[in-house]
């Protein structure tokens, strides 16, 4: 998570005060941050901004940043969806990669989810069960890279083209509200198919009855 500082500075032989505004900063900068600007004596009102628009206390960051420190962070998560009309079998599969504590770690995980129409359905499913991926590992008011091969997706979730398909917005809905409820920023990535191999040979798996679910840490 960002925050942006608002503060008022009061300048020496005036009796005005002038407002300031940061450019975003992470929580622990903006903690030290505000220190810096305190040991002025002429700070007048001061307020943190979150990227969804919560006003936070400075006491209430300072017991953040020691919870910060072992969420995990730096994330960018690959997913993908795949179809087979004649059998209506649909597989999803998701790659999570991420730091924690000072070391890295890679997720993966995939399913096989009932009732899919489509291929373009079958990519939401994929996005759904990687929202649910970062629920899981308790992901929280961090920004994720998400990148993902469907055009149709990567466009909508990101505002660039609506979306006419009522299945397809039922689970935009769903994925944006959890989305929210985490506090999760997300930044869509469209990215070439030989670029997510991974995730597109997770959802195979799941077309032919293999589930997988899995972490470990990655080793320079």
């Amino acid at each position: 998570m960002k925050v942006t500082l608002e503060w008022e500075y009061k300048p020496s032989r005036s009796k005005s005060m002038i407002r300031f505004v940061s450019d975003p900063v992470t929580v622990a900068e903006a903690v030290q941050l505000a220190a810096d600007i305190e040991r002025t004596g002429r700070l007048g009102n001061l307020t943190f901004l979150d990227e969804t628009g919560v006003y936070w206390s400075k006491k209430e960051l300072q017991k953040m940043v020691a919870v910060i420190e072992t969420e995990p962070s730096e994330i960018i998560a690959f997913f993908d969806g795949g179809f087979q009309k004649d059998e209506r079998l649909s597989g999803q599969g998701t790659a999570v990669y991420y730091k924690q504590s000072d070391k890295k770690y890679r997720v993966r995980s995939n399913a096989s989810y009932h009732m899919i129409e489509s291929n373009n359905e079958s990519e939401y499913a994929a996005l759904w069960l990687l929202v649910n991926e970062l629920e899981r590992l308790g992901v929280q008011r961090t920004p994720v890279t998400v990148r993902g091969d469907s055009m149709v997706v990567i466009h909508q979730m990101s505002g660039e083209w609506p979306c006419y398909e009522e299945v397809l917005q039922k689970w935009m809905d769903k994925i944006e509200e959890k989305l929210k409820r985490l506090g999760i920023k997300p930044s869509y990535e469209l990215i070439d198919r030989k670029e997510n191999k991974e995730a597109d040979s997770l959802a195979t798996q799941a077309l032919h009855g293999n589930t997988i679910h899995g972490k470990k840490e990655i080793i320079d």
